[in-house]
């Protein structure tokens, strides 16, 4: 079987939970309370839509970065 490797991106709302969303598989996305329960549910949601696309085959990812800008409007 092979793997595969996503970029995830991880942010944090403003009631304090965690967010995980797959650029690359779109509509994929989860949260939990705590990182830990959000990696085990970001990785059932790739597996889940892997199984449910089956037909889809994600182009490779290059990462290049990711840079914050703060702006005083």
């Amino acid at each position: 079987m092979s793997s595969h490797r996503f970029l995830v991106i991880i942010e944090q709302d403003e009631d304090g939970k965690y967010i995980a969303s797959v650029p690359s598989l779109p509509g994929c996305h989860t949260q939990a309370d705590n990182l830990a329960e959000l990696e085990k549910r970001v990785h059932e949601a790739i597996m889940l839509y892997l199984v449910e696309k089956s037909d889809f085959i994600p182009a490779p990812e290059k990462f290049i970065g990711i840079h914050q800008v703060e702006v005083h409007p």
